[in-house]
Parts: structure tokens; sequence; C-alpha cells
């Protein structure tokens, strides 16, 4: 017996009533003990989920408002680095923290508006 390919099989698909499909369908569940219509909706869900929310985020520090000395605080123990470094992230902006659960970010990007920071997270 000859094997048909992928594309053939979904050709003959787009021929068929709904019916015939169901039949085909019923017919798959008897022959392999496989729903196949339980995998393609199992599938679905998974790939919804990541488009919806990403799971990581990055808080970018966009201006340190008229507080920068709270905002320095704040950046200097969430990130472990020095006067320096905090300071010319509240001048300049930029990243905070990288690559941080979405929920972790939020509480950052909190704390960081209360000290009277704009932020965005990405």
């Amino acid at each position: 017996m000859a094997k048909i390919t992928k594309e053939d099989f979904i050709s003959s698909l787009k021929e068929m009533t709904l019916l015939e499909v169901k039949e085909l369908v019923d017919a798959m569940k008897e022959e392999f003990g496989v729903d196949p219509s339980a995998v393609a909706v199992a599938a679905a869900p998974a790939g919804a989920q990541e488009e919806a929310a990403p799971s990581k985020q990055t808080v970018v520090l966009t201006s340190a408002g008229a507080a920068k000395i709270n905002v320095i605080k704040i950046i200097r123990e969430v990130t472990g680095l020095g006067l320096k470094e905090a300071k010319d992230i509240a001048d300049n902006g930029g990243n905070v923290k990288e690559n941080i659960p979405t929920e972790e970010a939020n509480e950052l990007k909190a704390r960081l508006e209360e000290a009277g920071a704009e932020v965005e997270l990405k």
C-alpha cells in the first residue's frame, strides 16, 4: 500500500463534509484508542497562555523624578549595585532588573513609582 502524505491527507479532509470528518475521527478513536480532538484542544491553551502574558519582565526606569535619592536607594537594594552604578541608572534611565517574574516586576515597579520614579515594564 502506498504511503499517504500529510498534504494528501489534508487535501482529502478539505473535500469531506462535517459528517464524514466526524466519522473519520470516530474511526480513529476506535482504531488507535486516542481522541485526536483532545490532543488539539489540549495543545491550544498552552500556546494561548504564552502569548497572553509574558512570564518574565524587564523593569525599565524612564525617569527618577524629584526624589532621586529614594529611587537610588531602592535600585541599590534590589540590584546590589554600588552607589555610582545605581546613580547612573537614576540619572540616565535604563534597565533596573531584567527577566524577572511578572509578579516581582510589578512589585518593584510599584515601589519605584511610590518613590516618585517613572517606570515601564517590557
